[in-house]
C-alpha cells in the first residue's frame, strides 16, 4: 500500500513559486492556477522565495553607466578591478544588491586553473556572497582566515565566511582559532604564536587573492553593534580620528592604520597597503563611503565590488 505524498512545507511551496515566476516565466495568475492557490498567495510565495534566497537571480547584462563608474573607479583609484551593481533603491540591503555581482566575481577567482590560496574577512556583505555563489567543479585551492573566529563572549563570530564556502566547495579551509579582540598584548601574543595559529597566519600573509568586507565607525559600526568594541572604546577611536576597519584594524581617513593600543589586540593578519595582488572590497551604502574612500586612497585595497550610488558618492568631490 503506497503510502500519500506529504504536504508541501511553505518554504516548498515559496520555492516552487519563485520557480515557476522567475524561471517559468509565469504570471501570478497562472502560478495561482498551477499551484491551486489565490493570486494573493501566489504573490506572498513569490516574495517569500525572494526574500529568504530561495531562488537567486543575477543581472547578466552590465549597464553602461555602471560600466561607466567602474572604469572611472578605476582610474581614479588605480584599482585594477572594480564591479558596480545596479542599486535597489534607498531602504533596502546594500548588502543584497552587490551579493551577486561580489559571487560572480568569487566564481571567476574559483574558475583560474592553477590552485589559489584565497583569505577570507568576515562581516555582513562577505556572508551575503558566499550565500549567492554557485560552484560545481572540484576545487584545488584553499581557504583560508584573515582573522580570529571568536566573539568577546567564546562564541564563534555571527558572520563566519569561509566555513559556508568551504561546504559549498567541499574544499580544505583554514580559520585563525583565536579571538579576534584579545584582552591585552601578551594574551594576543600568546595565541599569535601558536604553532597552528601560526601556520594559518603565514598562509594567510601568502594569499593569491583577498576579499574584505570595510566597516564603518560610525554609531552604527559592525565591531560596536557587534560587542567588539564598548561605546567608550568607539568614541575613543572615533576622537584620534579613525573612519574604517578592515578585519578590525582601524584607519583614518588617509587609508593610514591608526597606532592605537586597541589596534595592537587584534587576532589575524593585517592587510597591508599597496598589494600587488589582488585585494578586492565587497562593501556598499551611504554609511560606508567615509571608509571605503579610505581604503581606496590608501590602497589598501586594489578592488571593489559596490553599486551604483556608493560608486558614485566615491567620485564625487574628488
Amino acid at each position: 500500500m503506497s503510502r500519500p505524498e506529504p504536504d508541501p512545507s511553505l518554504q516548498d511551496e515559496a520555492a516552487r513559486a519563485g520557480w515557476l515566476y522567475y524561471v517559468g516565466g509565469l504570471t501570478q495568475d497562472q502560478i495561482a492556477a498551477e499551484l491551486g492557490v489565490s493570486r494573493q498567495r501566489a504573490q506572498r510565495l513569490v516574495s517569500r522565495a525572494m526574500a529568504e534566497g530561495l531562488i537567486q537571480v543575477r543581472l547578466n547584462h552590465r549597464l553602461g553607466v555602471c560600466l561607466d563608474l567602474e572604469a572611472e573607479l578605476c582610474r581614479r583609484f588605480g584599482l585594477s578591478r572594480a564591479r558596480v551593481s545596479p542599486g535597489l533603491g534607498p531602504g533596502a540591503d546594500p548588502a543584497r544588491a552587490i551579493a551577486p555581482a561580489a559571487a560572480a566575481e568569487l566564481e571567476r577567482v574559483l574558475r583560474m586553473s592553477e590552485p589559489q590560496v584565497i583569505a577570507f574577512g568576515t562581516g555582513r556583505a562577505l556572508r551575503a556572497m558566499a550565500e549567492q555563489f554557485t560552484f560545481a567543479d572540484p576545487v584545488t585551492h584553499r581557504i583560508v582566515s584573515l582573522l580570529g573566529n571568536i566573539a568577546p563572549d567564546g562564541s564563534a563570530t555571527l558572520y563566519d565566511v569561509i566555513s559556508r564556502i568551504a561546504e559549498k566547495l567541499n574544499a580544505p579551509y583554514y580559520p585563525m582559532p583565536v579571538p579576534v579582540i584579545s584582552d591585552t598584548p601578551e594574551e594576543r601574543e600568546f595565541f599569535m604564536h601558536l604553532r597552528p595559529v601560526r601556520n594559518v597566519y603565514n598562509l594567510a600573509r601568502a594569499a593569491d587573492v583577498t576579499f574584505v568586507g570595510i566597516g564603518q565607525m560610525g554609531p552604527d559600526a559592525p565591531l560596536a553593534v557587534d560587542g567588539f568594541v564598548t561605546p567608550e572604546a568607539l568614541r575613543e577611536l572615533q576622537s584620534v580620528g579613525a573612519v574604517g576597519e578592515i578585519g578590525s584594524w582601524v584607519f583614518d581617513a588617509a587609508g593610514r592604520y591608526i597606532d592605537s593600543p586597541r589596534n595592537a589586540l587584534v587576532g589575524g593578519v593585517r592587510v597591508e597597503p599597496g598589494q600587488t595582488k589582488p585585494v578586492i572590497a565587497v562593501a556598499a551604502g551611504p554609511a560606508k563611503v567615509p571608509a571605503i574612500r579610505a581604503a581606496l586612497i590608501g590602497r589598501i585595497v586594489n578592488g571593489l565590488v559596490t553599486d551604483e550610488a556608493t560608486a558614485a558618492a566615491l567620485l564625487r568631490d574628488i
